[in-house]
């Protein structure tokens, strides 16, 4: 699964996701290891017209508009972890393991992502109305792609022995 998952740009805004699957792939970053387990996160589902319309407005490329869904990872400051000695604040790192869990599972249930950090805070922020204290690192889209769509299956990565140091 991991070597099959590619970021998806293309999106069949007439298929919706069933509810079902979208409560799984949810569960998957509810269950992601946080810093001193705080779970400082919320994930919000935007799945409404009205919503949509306006969170969309945050990425301007032509295959977000079409996605049925985007999730949108948030997460409080002041809930997060915070390291005493040097005043490192986990909240980026806990939003990313629950982004990917989130992520896979959705590859897992054959539902089309692509992590999105590009996106314009303030319109987001707006959108869902959001207080200093919350942050959003990522969002992706969630659906699946159109019919005839195939995958490029061209994941071009460094080889093992230019990442990993054995010492």
């Amino acid at each position: 699964m991991i070597q099959t998952r590619e970021s998806i740009r293309d999106y069949d805004p007439e298929r919706t996701v069933n509810h079902q699957i979208i409560k799984r792939i949810l569960d998957a970053g509810r269950l992601a290891p946080s810093a001193a387990n705080r779970q400082p996160w919320k994930f919000i589902l935007v799945s409404s017209a009205d919503m949509l319309k306006k969170v969309k407005e945050c990425y301007h490329k032509p295959w977000f508009k079409d996605a049925p869904h985007i999730l949108v990872v948030s997460g409080d400051l002041n809930e997060s972890w915070t390291r005493s000695y040097d005043g490192y604040n986990s909240l980026e790192t806990d939003l990313a393991i629950a982004m990917d869990h989130m992520v896979l599972a959705a590859e897992n249930e054959g539902i089309g992502t692509c992590w999105i950090a590009a996106f314009d805070s303030s319109i987001l922020y707006k959108a869902l109305d959001l207080t200093e204290h919350e942050k959003v690192f990522a969002i992706t889209p969630l659906g699946y792609p159109h019919e005839g769509f195939s995958k490029k299956a061209n994941k071009i990565r460094k080889e093992l022995k230019e990442v990993v140091k054995y010492i």
